[in-house]
């Protein structure tokens, strides 16, 4: 089963995306305003029974975050072995991840332009797997970190490369463009630990394959995530993990091969479908 948050006909929906088109669910659970309030009330799984034998119901609709209202969207930097040999400075494996944050106002949805700015033309992609968190908790122990995931989802996570360098140790300038990244299109429930373990994960530009790799090979993996993150904060139902690209973005091109407008973006990753986005100049 696969959640979406959509737009159709002036009013922001959730419900299940099946091939035929977007069954809307949210009319009928008036007690939750969004899918954040759905895994915050464990209701994923009533979601599911509701959009079963459902015809849909909208065959024309444009996909937003399927998390529109995070609380918290938390990056993690350099987390692929081939990703940290690219920086070429000498240094071992880190022994603590990278983390900046990211706002829901940097990302835009499936089927979405990706926004190039004025101001600068170092548009770049990174593919990436995401984690949304089910349940709360704080000081999450490695082995009990699974049961806190809801669902997983993919993000391009789209950087102004020049803009990650104006400050001496802060990247989140260039992480944060409006509309600059892109995530999605839909929520799969997390029910299986081979959903991670056993998942690869792929960037395409123009049909073109620019990165890929197996998410059991990241540095830090995803459950040393969850249990780092959480040590300094609580993490909430609806927070989101966005877990690392692989090697292959643009900016490590010689010369660098930044995105422009009409490029199309495709991030893939097993069992989650593609997240597709095409590159656009602000107007």
């Amino acid at each position: 089963m696969r959640f979406a948050t959509v737009r159709a006909g002036g009013e922001r929906l959730y419900g299940a995306v099946s091939e035929a088109g977007f069954v809307a669910l949210s009319p009928d659970f008036a007690e939750w305003a969004s899918l954040r309030e759905v895994i915050a009330a464990g209701g994923l799984a009533r979601l599911a029974k509701a959009a079963e034998g459902r015809g849909v119901t909208h065959e024309s609709f444009t996909y937003d975050l399927p998390v529109p209202d995070a609380r918290a969207i938390i990056c993690v930097g350099v987390n692929f072995p081939d990703r940290n040999a690219e920086y070429k400075d000498g240094t071992d494996l880190p022994p603590n991840m990278s983390l900046f944050p990211r706002f829901a106002s940097s990302f835009t949805g499936h089927g979405q332009p990706l926004i190039r700015p004025p101001e600068n033309h170092t548009l770049d992609y990174e593919g990436e797997v995401a984690v949304v968190i089910g349940k709360t908790g704080r000081r999450i122990a490695q082995a009990d970190a699974y049961d806190h995931i809801a669902a997983l989802t993919l993000c391009n996570e789209g950087t102004i490369r020049d803009w990650v360098r104006h400050a001496k140790f802060n990247v989140t300038q260039g992480k944060n463009w409006d509309r600059s990244g892109a995530m999605g299109p839909w929520l799969v429930p997390f029910t299986d630990a081979s959903q991670i373990d056993e998942a690869r994960i792929e960037t395409r530009v123009n049909g073109d394959l620019r990165q890929q790799d197996a998410l059991a090979r990241m540095i830090f993996p995803i459950r040393r995530q969850v249990e780092y993150i959480s040590t300094f904060m609580t993490l909430h139902p609806g927070d989101i993990i966005v877990t690392g690209t692989p090697t292959g973005a643009g900016a490590r091109f010689d010369p660098p091969r930044y995105l422009v407008p009409g490029d199309v973006v495709e991030v893939t990753a097993t069992g989650l479908g593609t997240l597709r986005n095409r590159v656009e100049d602000e107007a």
